[in-house]
């Protein structure tokens, strides 16, 4: 058995910087050659800001954080002894246990909104005062539902998403890299990595994408990228984690080789 299925194929990282470094470590075990472009910043608001907005605020009985990020730049403004926790996903989860702090509510069995609404503890919400701690912006659904079910429900953002700014350099190291053949896959963890991506990329490697594996932990993700690439290859990971992604990966280019030589 191969234990360094990934020997020779070269895969676009697109995580944020301070997040790329599990990712990166678990593709090169594998054998492969991890090359990172951060497509997103991750920028905290100014605190003065969010301590005026959640003053602003009632008390939550549920404060809902979306991400690891959110956890980072909001979590010691919640007083937890007085709320429930939710956790979006496993990373959330696993965010908040660093901090000492254990989620009330989890997903249970996947990592998304979805998921987290599935929840029995937020079945029955009627009533209740419930804050989503996250980004500038993201997904309603969570919100809306909530609503529908009876509750209050407050946003109290933390931080804002940007589109990063490599430098002239770095995409033209990249476009190099592409043009020798050594970009086979890309991984994009939200559809907010996808548009960014696709803003930054040379001409050249955008028209390279419908020939490349693109690997995301999201359906939503790749049903946008075929919007925008047809033919694209994509290839749902079963989470978000790093041995996620890149067993995803490995599993997609054994089925590849599999029907090359069937």
């Amino acid at each position: 058995m191969n234990n360094r299925p990934l020997t020779g194929i070269g895969v676009l990282v697109t995580r944020p910087a301070h997040q790329a470094g599990e990712l990166q470590h678990a593709i090169e075990e594998a054998g492969g050659n991890a090359v990172l472009l951060p497509v997103i910043d991750i920028v905290p608001r100014a605190r003065t800001d969010i301590k005026a907005d959640l003053e602003s605020l009632p008390l939550p009985d549920i404060a809902i954080f979306v991400s690891a990020n959110a956890v980072s730049f909001g979590l010691d403004l919640i007083d937890n002894d007085r709320c429930q926790i939710a956790a979006i996903g496993p990373a959330t989860a696993r965010a908040l246990a660093a901090a000492d702090v254990r989620a009330d509510i989890q997903s249970q069995g996947g990592f998304d909104t979805e998921h987290l609404l599935a929840s029995n503890a937020l079945q029955h919400v009627g009533g209740k005062t419930i804050l989503i701690v996250r980004g500038r912006s993201g997904r309603e659904l969570l919100a809306e539902t909530l609503r529908e079910r009876g509750a209050r429900v407050d946003y109290l953002p933390v931080y804002e998403r940007k589109t990063a700014s490599p430098d002239a350099g770095t995409l033209k190291k990249l476009e190099k890299v592409w043009r020798n053949g050594q970009i086979e896959a890309v991984m994009v963890m939200s559809v907010a990595s996808l548009h960014s991506m696709l803003e930054l990329l040379p001409a050249y490697c955008m028209g390279q994408l419908s020939k490349t594996r693109l690997v995301a932990p999201s359906i939503r993700v790749i049903q946008t990228a075929l919007e925008r690439i047809p033919g694209l290859n994509g290839i749902l990971s079963p989470g978000p984690g790093a041995l996620d992604m890149t067993g995803a990966l490995i599993a997609g280019l054994r089925t590849d080789s599999d029907t090359d030589h069937g």
